[in-house]
């Protein structure tokens, strides 16, 4: 297994070295040192690395993924149990408003208020604000 700097380790992910550097200190990552003390990254810590990112995308923040390596059990349970809830709220969301902008290619009213369609998407939107 070839072993990078960290130069090259954050080109190779497309993200800057302090990004690293944050995530070693804050325990998300461990790359091995070399005698001299430099970093180094072999494929196992860069694939840690993407996963960071992607979980990052969904909106996790570093303290959750870092519960999610490391925590308790019950208490990584309940940070998924939770973050699902909130993607299947955004998957609806998401649904709702593809069918919106569909609407809106047919749609010819100005005002939204003059379109029951239109009227029923933001009404629908303040009522699941509404409920949090």
């Amino acid at each position: 297994m070839q072993e990078m700097k960290i130069g090259d380790a954050a080109a190779a992910l497309g993200i800057e070295a302090h990004v690293l550097r944050h995530w070693e200190s804050v325990g998300l990552l461990q790359p091995s040192r070399s005698p001299s003390g430099h970093r180094s990254y072999d494929e196992n810590d860069l694939d840690v690395a993407r996963l960071i990112l992607k979980l990052q995308r969904t909106g996790l923040s570093l303290g959750q993924i870092r519960q999610l390596g490391l925590g308790e059990y019950d208490g990584r349970l309940a940070l998924i149990a939770d973050k699902r809830s909130e993607i299947q709220e955004q998957i609806v969301l998401l649904r709702a408003t593809d069918r919106f902008l569909e609407h809106l290619t047919e749609c010819r009213h100005r005002v939204v208020a003059e379109c029951a369609e239109c009227s029923d998407f933001t009404r629908a939107n303040r009522k699941r604000r509404q409920l949090r």
